[in-house]
């Protein structure tokens, strides 16, 4: 089976009807609550305080008769440092499709079916130097032209929507603003205004950020950047008010400190976040196996280079890496 072969039978399989009995009225939440906790799908186990979140947040959209509702939470960019950026790649394909098999037995029980939502980290990505605005501008819309080619594809009432937190302020002007007073308010509850770096937060800034030679002057400049950050999704993001919703399912790659996402990966095979990372197969039985790797495990591996055509235009979807088989 060749690369092309096996992606455009993967992408027919998406709309293939699921055998699930309908239950009954009465079993109908405990029966969605049961698919979307699936060990098929889920990594990690899921605290008390969040399964009884998820149980309520479908109990209020069954009786609503609205859509189940995921809403997944990520910055709006691809990773600098992959030759894929600014725009989306086989990661992102492989990781829509995943999360629609994951729920699209909801859609065959359910009729309003899922409503799985991105909200996505659009101004602040510039002010912390991981994108620029013309990059942003660039994924966002090769990410919403991915999410419409595979429309053909996915149940007709499994709905896919591309949220930037942006939307939610009436200018750059105001989400500035608030920003600003936001930094000061959590600056002044950090012993020296600034938050206590560990080794692995100041990896994970060296590895997404492209620092000025301005910054690089700064020997605080780590410091500032993760202010900046932590005020935004302490303050700036949360007080939105529009993801922490007693209707709505949080869902992430891994598990948050917060412990409130129920964590799925990204493919069958992978945590690794999409938008920092490649979409590359495996070679396995005969098949493949899709998998995302991050910058330094592209340059480590060994693959060839194989031309596909699924009929999206986008400018990383002409070729795909394939992993060569270890002999």
């Amino acid at each position: 089976m060749t690369a092309q072969e096996y992606l455009q039978a993967k992408l027919k399989n998406l709309n293939k009807p699921v055998v699930i009995e309908k239950p009954a009225d009465d079993q109908l939440v405990d029966t969605i609550f049961k698919l979307v906790m699936s060990k098929k799908f889920r990594k990690y186990s899921a605290n008390p305080e969040l399964t009884e979140h998820i149980k309520n947040a479908i109990a209020i959209n069954v009786k609503e008769n609205k859509p189940i509702n995921f809403t997944f939470l990520h910055g709006a960019y691809k990773l600098w440092r992959l030759k894929e950026s600014p725009e989306v790649d086989w990661a992102e394909l492989f990781t829509l499709m995943y999360y629609i098999n994951w729920l699209k037995p909801i859609c065959e029980i359910y009729k309003p079916g899922v409503w799985f939502d991105f909200f996505v980290d659009d101004f602040i990505v510039p002010k912390i130097n991981t994108a620029t605005k013309e990059e942003i501008d660039a994924y966002i819309k090769s990410y919403q032209a991915l999410m419409d080619f595979l429309k053909k594809y996915q149940p007709d009432n499994f709905k896919m929507t591309i949220t930037p937190v942006g939307s939610q302020f009436g200018s750059v002007d105001e989400f500035n603003s608030k920003l600003e007073a936001d930094v000061e308010k959590h600056a002044a509850t950090l012993p020296g205004g600034l938050p206590e770096l560990s080794k692995e937060r100041l990896a994970m800034i060296a590895f997404n950020t492209k620092p000025t030679p301005e910054q690089t002057k700064d020997h605080k400049w780590c410091g500032k950047n993760s202010l900046l950050h932590d005020a935004y999704i302490a303050r700036t993001k949360k007080e939105t008010g529009y993801h922490f919703r007693p209707d709505k399912i949080l869902v992430f790659s891994q598990p948050l400190p917060s412990g409130t996402v129920i964590a799925v990966g990204t493919t069958k095979d992978s945590v690794m976040k999409f938008w920092v990372g490649a979409g590359v197969l495996k070679p396995k039985d005969g098949e493949y196996r899709q998998i995302i790797m991050s910058p330094g495990q592209l340059e480590k591996a060994s693959f060839n280079w194989e031309n596909v055509g699924i009929g999206f235009s986008g400018k990383n979807f002409n070729k795909i890496r394939v992993l060569k088989e270890k002999t």
